[in-house]
């Protein structure tokens, strides 16, 4: 505790984290009250049946990367998801598409256009979800609509307001990255998930005090295995396996270079959340395709895939996840550059030849640390199914793994890294007694 009191003296004292630090809280204080901002011509106490649409099922998952703001029918309803959803496509389309890849190489200026596409695609994602929600809302909460409203001018006004909410909070993130602390579009994210534990965790208080399936002991129980899943997810991010790398020795002059020993960090979940978002993009077709309010009649095989508690919905979630690690994994690591880069600088692997003897070898290992990797990682995406199986509630069992869970570990660390490299920068102690907090490969803002 005492250590705890003086590492946060350490982080005022330093005018640059102080500063960073409360621009993040104001941005975030800022997003999270555009979440209660409900849309100009709805009751908000008429939207209870919008709130039990979204207390459970896929649309859950929704409601819960926007902080809430789905169910509460806010300005800020669709969050920050269509820009992710946008950069996805991106990122595919530079992995397919020739042109897409040449502006990958321009650095800067084609980073710059890349940026700009990612957004007119979300404009144009936006465009196509705003309606379908707003339709949504109408057939759940129609009473909460104002009698007196133009639809169609309901229509236009309020996918107009939606889009610029969305758009909003892209800017908020990405100010929180530049004058902040911390990765703007992640922190976002994460910010939208804490904010619905509280009253989870509540609820579910509630539920084992009521209706007698466990009581406190019950309860308790459950957070311990909380935490346990978060440690085992924290295993899973940060997770290494280091490849010694012999860098030959250069004389110049009377000066040696080189000489050496290095390792490649590779890591055990390489693809981050990246398989399970491609998963759930695929699981929503289904009840996109019946739509949200038919999605509750329908029956047989189509029910099965849009009740993410049946036993087909986790088995076929957990065996693309599986597979998208992998497919993942293979277009970001490319272990022929790797071993070309080590060759030019003069890099090898001890014992192992270099050239095409060390790209074979480094792509071995991939495969052999990816596969433990890919099922440790689809147990944490059905890890909820599970929770729900022992009567957990389903909000409640959305934070006992999923892409929630992965991402909320994450930003979590990579937020932590950026502190204690301040600290650590100005001769403070870390955050930690003993070691030190690695940071990600990635973040959520580049999927």
């Amino acid at each position: 505790m005492r250590k705890a009191i003086e590492t946060l003296k350490n982080i005022w004292k330093i005018e640059d984290l102080r500063q960073r630090i409360l621009i993040t809280i104001l941005f975030v204080a800022i997003y999270r009250f555009g979440s209660y901002v409900v849309l100009p011509g709805i009751n908000p106490n008429m939207l209870s049946q919008l709130h039990q649409q979204t207390s459970e099922g896929l649309l859950a998952l929704l409601n819960m990367f926007s902080g809430g703001a789905f169910s509460n029918a806010s300005i800020f309803a669709l969050g920050i998801m269509p820009y992710i959803s946008a950069s996805i496509v991106i990122q595919l389309l530079a992995i397919a598409v020739p042109y897409f890849q040449k502006l990958q190489r321009e650095g800067e200026s084609g980073r710059r256009k890349i940026n700009q596409y990612t957004r007119y695609l979300t404009i144009a994602i936006l465009i196509v979800q705003a309606p379908s929600y707003l339709i949504n809302l109408k057939m759940q909460a129609g009473p909460a609509l104002n009698a007196s409203l133009d639809w169609t001018l309901f229509m236009v006004t309020s996918t107009i307001i939606l889009a610029a909410g969305s758009m909003f909070i892209l800017w908020l993130g990405e100010r929180i990255t530049d004058k902040g602390i911390g990765n703007g579009i992640s922190f976002i994210i994460l910010v939208g998930i804490i904010a619905r534990l509280p009253q989870s965790l509540f609820q579910e208080l509630i539920s084992r005090m009521t209706d007698k399936t466990g009581g406190l002991i019950m309860f308790l129980v459950e957070i311990v295995f909380l935490l346990l899943v978060i440690a085992a997810a924290i295993l899973l991010v940060q997770g290494t396996r280091k490849i010694p790398v012999q860098y030959a020795k250069k004389i110049v002059g009377n000066k040696q270079y080189g000489g050496a020993r290095q390792y490649i960090p590779l890591k055990v979940n390489a693809a981050g959340v990246m398989p399970i978002i491609f998963a759930q993009a695929i699981m929503f077709i289904p009840i996109t395709f019946i739509g949200f309010s038919s999605a509750e009649n329908a029956n047989g095989f189509v029910r099965a895939f849009t009740d993410h508690t049946s036993f087909w919905y986790n088995f076929v979630f957990a065996v693309m996840i599986i597979l998208f690690t992998y497919f993942y994994t293979a277009i970001t690591i490319n272990p022929t550059q790797m071993a070309e880069d080590m060759k030019r600088n003069n890099g090898f692997i001890p014992g192992i030849k270099p050239g095409k003897k060390t790209a074979e070898y480094i792509d071995d290992i991939m495969s052999r640390i990816t596969l433990p990797g890919s099922f440790f990682l689809a147990l944490v995406a059905i890890m909820p199914a599970f929770a729900g199986l022992f009567g957990v509630q389903a909000e409640f069992a959305q934070f006992f793994g999923g892409t929630s869970l992965l991402i909320l570990v994450g930003v979590v660390l990579d937020t932590l890294q950026q502190i204690e490299s301040h600290l650590l920068m100005r001769h403070y102690d870390g955050l930690l007694k003993s070691g030190r907090i690695k940071g990600r490969s990635g973040s959520v803002s580049a999927y």
